[in-house]
């Protein structure tokens, strides 16, 4: 009978080394290789496909549940999460399993590497059980468009709305946790206010603005229901919301509401930008940013028909090139830049 070909992805070296260790003692089983995230995973899997992939939850680029989510919705894989962030019963662990992970195994947040030697067994077990495992395509919800959450922008107004208060949005998927940081952390305290969607699951949101926040001039946090946009705040949507722009007077704030998926995404770029276009027209700069799919086009290219500035980061510091791509094709980027020129752009806003 074939081995059983296992691929480990984890941003640990230390967890890489122990379970494939673990996992090539086992004479039923083939590593054929270890990843420190999804995106090396994925380079991986071009050159072999893994029968069993056992996947950490938290890690750069891209999160264990938006790469589960992936391969189930393309080439369906049985997976085992093994993560710190699945005690049974957890959102997080029902959100790995509603997404197709066939088991779980919750590694403790300290005595780490005794532990998984402890459950080595228990590892092997779940791998071999998953290798049996008969997983199906993920059923592929209507892919929405900004529609579904609020109506378009009349741009005949647009023209009425400006202001001396400019707002910049961004939206951003994968490779978007490190491209944020290269263009928040360049900003001086006295930046527009910014508000940012960033594709991230429910949880994550918040440390990855608490991060931010501690790295930066400006303040940065997770948005909250009616927060104020002001100069020298970025906020960042909250994992699983929608986050629009509003405006009452002057003074802009952020609705952080439910919603259907939007593009497939919760936050949506184009809800986001669709908001911008409806409430801020031309004193507005928004940017796309590295990302698969084609979240924000849409809204991008309404934001520049209400007079808006629109930027897309250039493909050669995309770590994927995507997003910016489609909106760049349909029209909506006025000005294509590098990354380390977006803070920049966004200062050049004061100046408007």
């Amino acid at each position: 009978m074939a081995k059983i070909k296992v691929l480990v992805v984890d941003d640990s070296a230390v967890v890489r080394q122990v379970l494939t260790a673990q996992l090539q003692a086992d004479p039923d089983i083939e590593m054929i290789g270890a990843a420190a995230d999804p995106l090396l995973a994925m380079t991986r899997m071009q050159v072999q496909w893994p029968d069993v992939i056992v996947l950490d939850i938290e890690m750069p680029r891209m999160d264990g549940i938006t790469f589960l989510k992936k391969i189930m919705a393309e080439r369906p894989t049985p997976v085992v999460i093994c993560s710190t962030l699945t005690d049974k019963g957890t959102e997080t662990a029902m959100a790995a399993l509603s997404a197709g992970a066939v088991s779980i195994i919750t590694k403790p947040k300290i005595g780490l590497k005794q532990f998984l030697n402890d459950v080595s067994d228990d590892l092997i077990s779940a791998v071999k059980a998953a290798a049996r495992a008969n997983v199906r395509r993920l059923q592929v919800a209507p892919k929405l468009t900004a529609d579904a959450v609020l109506p378009a922008a009349d741009h005949r107004s647009s023209a009425l709305l400006r202001t001396t208060d400019r707002v910049v949005a961004l939206g951003t998927s994968t490779g978007g946790t490190q491209a944020l940081e290269v263009v928040l952390r360049a900003l001086p305290r006295m930046s527009p206010g910014i508000v940012i969607v960033q594709h991230m699951p429910e949880h994550f949101t918040a440390a990855f603005a608490e991060r931010l926040n501690g790295l930066c001039q400006i303040e940065v946090r997770e948005a909250r229901h009616n927060d104020r946009v002001v100069a020298g705040r970025a906020l960042i949507a909250p994992g699983g919301k929608h986050m629009l722009l509003r405006r009452n007077g002057a003074q802009y704030h952020v609705e952080v509401v439910d919603g259907p998926l939007v593009n497939r995404h919760r936050p949506s770029v184009d809800v986001l930008f669709r908001s911008v276009a409806k409430c801020a027209g031309a004193n507005a700069l928004g940017v796309i940013m590295t990302g698969m799919g084609d979240d924000g086009a849409a809204g991008l290219l309404e934001m520049r028909k209400a007079g808006a500035q629109t930027v897309g980061q250039d493909e050669a510091s995309c770590v994927v090139y995507g997003m910016p791509k489609e909106a760049v094709k349909r029209g909506a980027v006025a000005k294509v830049v590098p990354l380390d020129a977006i803070a920049r752009e966004i200062q050049s806003q004061l100046l408007l």
